[in-house]
């Protein structure tokens, strides 16, 4: 537990300028108390139907304090890191890969009300930025970028750069 910690204050230092020392990412950065509260809850989530309820309640919780929303069924990589934090949701089938970066306002949402697999995936190394909307059944590929404002409701190739509403490729 405390290497993921480690790890996860190692990656928020690499990619935010603004982060001055491990002190300071550890106690202020919002996005990462989310990230970590969710690994919790997504433990108890898996543990049957007790532990939903709490894990449930741990999310409101944390979503309260934070302004991140993490549905405790969302799966989540390592080194996760999300910028500011504040009005990011994340929705129950989305599956976020390993050193994706995001920022706020970020968006994986549903496009439907069946109990499928509903909300995006994000490959490892993917970019988010701010305000970004994701929707539906999609794969952001691994190393792509999402520009701030985008609206996404197609799949994203690996390595790409979208912008725009909707989304479409510029690189």
């Amino acid at each position: 537990m405390f290497e993921r910690v480690r790890e996860d204050v190692r990656a928020m230092r690499e990619r935010d300028p603004a982060a001055k020392g491990w002190l300071e990412v550890l106690l202020c950065y919002p996005g990462l108390h989310a990230v970590w509260a969710h690994r919790l809850a997504h433990r108890c989530w898996n543990g049957g139907p007790a532990g939903r309820l709490f894990a449930r309640l741990l999310s409101h919780v944390v979503r309260l304090l934070t302004g991140v929303e993490i549905h405790p069924a969302a799966d989540v990589g390592r080194r996760v890191t999300i910028d500011h934090g504040m009005g990011v949701v994340i929705g129950e089938t989305a599956e976020i890969g390993d050193d994706v970066h995001m920022y706020h306002g970020v968006t994986l949402g549903g496009d439907t009300n069946e109990p499928v697999k509903r909300h995006p995936t994000v490959e490892n190394g993917a970019q988010l930025g701010a305000n970004a909307t994701l929707l539906g059944d999609i794969t952001i590929g691994a190393d792509a970028a999402v520009g701030a404002g985008s609206v996404v409701t197609q799949d994203v190739p690996a390595g790409a750069t979208v912008v725009g509403v909707p989304a479409e490729r510029v690189d």
